[in-house]
């Protein structure tokens, strides 16, 4: 396989679009959420508002692709690959929508709850949640926030190896650039 080249359908500009701008953010937020007390202070609120774009964003990339199906992988792609890639999405898709709730369920279950400020535009208020709540959203955003970091280190290596090392040109299909 490797060297041959699929002949393989890419997405939609509007999905490719959703990926990369997603993608952008989820790093941007990943950065900021590991480094915030650091080398990154006083960027919570940032990363509180990027939180919230994702949530959206996916929320309507969820709405979008249920009435646009994504290409098919090329059938020269191994049973273990498909299934593979299937979970590995699914479960950053599951991330994307998890991880923003469960900071905003942190933000929401403090003494005197605050509302977070989105980019200064507007305030989103907080949810309708308790202390313990709040306390269970802290504890599962940190978990979930190294799984995500895993999960996009997979995902990014997966690319890579197509790209690199099987050459296939699987890659193309999500690339900005048309060829």
């Amino acid at each position: 396989m490797r060297g041959q080249a699929f002949s393989s359908p890419r997405y939609s500009r509007v999905a490719i679009v959703f990926h990369w701008t997603i993608a952008a953010l989820v790093v941007a937020n990943l950065a900021i959420g590991l480094l915030h007390e650091s080398l990154l202070p006083g960027t919570i609120p940032l990363h509180m508002a990027i939180g919230l774009t994702v949530l959206a964003l996916t929320a309507a990339r969820i709405v979008w692709r249920l009435g646009h199906r994504p290409p098919p992988l090329p059938a020269e792609i191994p049973s273990w690959a498909r299934g593979s890639a299937h979970a590995l999405h699914s479960l950053l898709y599951v991330l994307m929508i998890v991880m923003p709730l469960t900071g905003w369920a942190m933000g929401s279950g403090r003494d005197v709850p605050r509302p977070v400020s989105w980019f200064g535009l507007f305030d989103v208020p907080p949810l309708p949640i308790g202390k313990a709540a709040g306390h269970f959203g802290h504890e599962a955003h940190e978990i979930l926030g190294w799984a995500m970091l895993v999960l996009v280190a997979i995902h990014v290596a997966a690319a890579l190896r197509h790209h690199y090392l099987l050459r296939d040109g699987l890659i193309a299909r999500m690339s900005l650039r048309r060829r």
